[in-house]
Formats: structure tokens, C-alpha cells, sequence
């Protein structure tokens, strides 16, 4: 059984950054790719950002490309996701997923990914 563990949500204000990291664990890691959805309240769930697990290869949501770095420790079968320039608007519930359907591509679509964490909440103050 995958485990998906998050950590690392709480409160900032805007302009000021957080960083989320997500631990794999259980079966021997073998997905392609994790990667970052949130849900806001009242909206749906979207995606952030995902990484390529054996190449690396990054791909961002257009609202957080800049300011949202995501990466990961291979050796530690963890992904971290750090936020900079926060706003408002990017006060959510974060989840973090893993899964991928190829090894050199960076998926982006919720039905690309096969296990979830239990989601970790990033509040953002004005």
C-alpha cells in the first residue's frame, strides 16, 4: 500500500513563501512522476505542479509559474513544493499525488495520477 504523507501548510502572509514537502512510502516507489493539485473553497480541484521522477523535467500551472518551485530528493522518495510570492488567492487545501502513465512525461491531469496524501491547508493573509 502507497502512503502519501504532507507537511509543511499553515498560515502566511501575502508576499511571504512556505515550503511543502511529501513523503512516499509503503511499496517500493514506482511511480513516474508526483506532483501538486489544491482546492480552494467552492472550486474544484487543480493542478500546480508536477516532476518527472527519473529525468527531472518540471511543468507549472500558469498561476504559479515564477513564484512556485516544485523538486525532489530522489534518495528519500520525497517531493517539496516551495511557495514564494504568495497570495490570496492561493489559499487552498494542497494535495500532493503520484502515479505518471510514461517515464518521460510530466502529466498534469488528475486522472494521471494514482495515489494521494490527505492534503495539507496553506492559508494566505492580506
Amino acid at each position: 500500500q502507497v502512503q502519501l504523507v504532507e507537511s509543511g501548510g499553515g498560515l502566511v502572509q501575502a508576499g511571504g513563501s512556505l515550503g511543502l514537502s511529501c513523503a512516499h512510502s509503503g511499496r517500493t516507489f514506482s511511480s513516474d512522476a508526483m506532483g501538486w493539485f489544491r482546492q480552494a473553497p467552492g472550486k474544484e480541484r487543480e493542478f500546480v505542479a508536477a516532476i518527472n521522477w527519473r529525468f527531472g523535467n518540471t511543468y507549472y500551472a500558469n498561476s504559479v509559474k515564477g513564484r512556485f518551485t516544485i523538486s525532489r530528493d530522489a534518495a528519500k522518495n520525497t517531493v517539496y513544493l516551495q511557495m514564494n510570492s504568495l497570495k490570496p488567492e492561493d489559499t487552498a487545501v494542497y494535495y500532493c499525488a503520484a502515479g505518471g502513465r510514461s517515464s518521460w512525461s510530466v502529466p498534469s491531469r488528475q486522472s494521471e495520477f494514482d495515489y494521494w496524501g490527505q492534503g495539507t491547508q496553506v492559508t494566505v493573509s492580506s
